[in-house]
């Protein structure tokens, strides 16, 4: 009980909690967005179609990061809440049961990479070279993805307890081993055979297994909870409200792979420098958005911790350092993508055409890059007062209902240079709907706190 009454998201100046929370999840994001891009250079080596081949399959790595994140944001808000009530027993059953969903949403994406990899990769070209590649590519990352479900729930449940430091461990721990091993299995260096794509997929669940093992390790050290075999024993209650937040945030990813699918196949109309060129962004502008959705994720438990508590002093002021610190990224980010995509894209072994292309994607879609920032922070208020639906009627609106129309009907009507202003007319409008949220959840849940 009084490890609990002195958890440090209660007590700690907000400046520095803020800070000290986040800045480890965002240098471990870092990590992982250096990763991608570095992994992407060394696939755009290999060839082009190796590189088109693993944009087409982001989507449904996508999908898998989409269940198993939301279901571990789930598992965060519930047990930082929990923890802030001092109920310990609800906060452990809290992780236990999101270890067992992890595990079983595990099985539905292994089956799925062994009966459907083909289906899914021959659904946007009829390239035999490219739907041979990323069905390898794919079968590979789904059959054995195990790993990154353990890990990142094992990371969230840390996270809920106010431990930032050790998920920047595991992290950066896994990121290395995949840089490392990328060279040496896409080329056949050191003696191993030249495996191309394959090589690229195999580095990576590597790289997840050992971060799943040292992530069980540092949450069965961890001193707030305690879990048993109880604890991973699926209780309805428990189940319910991890989801209540978990499933929002689910289906608030699991739409990015529609958005990103369909992108896909509206850009591949215009060849595959177009779909190369949006894989090229995407990896690059991770490396941007990868601290703030850190800054994010650090606030949620610190947000859903003082809800339990009944503290709106401190809920306020961490949202008021959130918007700085994420405006000030997004200023940096949308800087360096307007002066220097031309360098940006270089990195990437682009020819004439992909550069052409890109110069003009990066400028524009850099443009929403700051209304983007604003959203992002203003998510965790929802999600650590459990309002995560409100999260997912935003991300639904934007993508669903601005993005993808705008995409289409810009692409067909006007041109490829004309379908990146979709971006900006989806973040503009996201934006508008994420201000109007964010006062409803504030007159009706925070400012009554104020008066306890």
């Amino acid at each position: 009980m009084q490890a609990l009454q002195e958890n440090k998201m209660g007590i700690r100046p907000i400046p520095s909690l803020v800070l000290t929370m986040s800045i480890p999840i965002m240098l471990s994001m870092l990590v992982q967005a250096l990763y991608n891009i570095v992994d992407s250079m060394f696939v755009s080596r290999y060839s082009q179609t190796a590189l088109t081949a693993v944009t087409l399959a982001f989507a449904l790595q996508n999908l898998l990061i989409a269940v198993s994140v939301g279901t571990s944001v789930g598992v965060n808000s519930l047990l930082s809440r929990k923890l802030g009530a001092r109920d310990i027993k609800s906060a452990t059953k809290a992780a236990g049961n999101g270890l067992t969903l992890s595990v079983i949403s595990y099985g539905f994406f292994a089956l799925f990479g062994l009966l459907f990899s083909k289906s899914f990769i021959g659904f946007f070209s009829n390239d035999p070279v490219l739907i041979k590649m990323g069905t390898q590519y794919i079968t590979v990352c789904l059959v054995f993805s195990l790993g990154i479900f353990i890990d990142i729930t094992c990371e969230r449940i840390l996270q809920g307890t106010g431990d930032t430091f050790h998920p920047m461990i595991i992290q950066g721990t896994g990121a290395i081993i995949n840089i490392i091993l990328d060279p040496i299995l896409i080329f056949g260096l050191l003696g191993f055979p030249r495996l191309g794509i394959l090589g690229a997929a195999i580095a990576t669940v590597i790289a997840q297994h050992v971060s799943a093992i040292l992530a069980i390790y540092y949450v069965r050290k961890n001193k707030e909870i305690r879990m048993t075999r109880e604890s991973f024993v699926l209780e309805r209650q428990t189940v319910k409200e991890i989801y209540a937040v978990g499933l929002p945030a689910i289906i608030m990813q699991a739409i990015g792979t529609i958005l990103i699918s369909t992108l896909n196949k509206i850009l591949i109309g215009f060849g595959t420098a177009a779909v190369a060129v949006f894989g090229i962004y995407f990896r690059l502008q991770s490396f941007i958005f990868m601290p703030v959705f850190g800054l994010n994720t650090g606030m949620i438990p610190i947000i859903g911790y003082n809800y339990g508590a009944r503290n709106p002093k401190r809920i306020t002021s961490t949202i008021k350092v959130g918007l700085v610190v994420s405006l000030s990224i997004m200023c940096i980010g949308f800087a360096i993508f307007l002066l220097f995509p031309h360098v940006l894209l270089s990195w990437f072994n682009a020819d004439a055409q992909m550069t052409a292309i890109g110069v003009v994607a990066m400028r524009r879609i850099s443009l929403c890059f700051i209304s983007a920032g604003f959203c992002i922070v203003l998510m965790a208020l929802f999600q650590g007062t459990g309002d995560g639906y409100i999260s997912m009627i935003i991300s639904v609106t934007r993508q669903l209902v601005f993005l993808i129309p705008s995409a289409y009907l810009l692409g067909r009507f006007v041109g490829l240079d004309a379908l990146w202003f979709s971006f900006i007319i989806a973040e503009t409008s996201s934006l508008a709907l994420t201000i109007l949220f964010f006062k409803r959840v504030y007159v009706n849940k925070i400012k009554p706190l104020y008066q306890e």
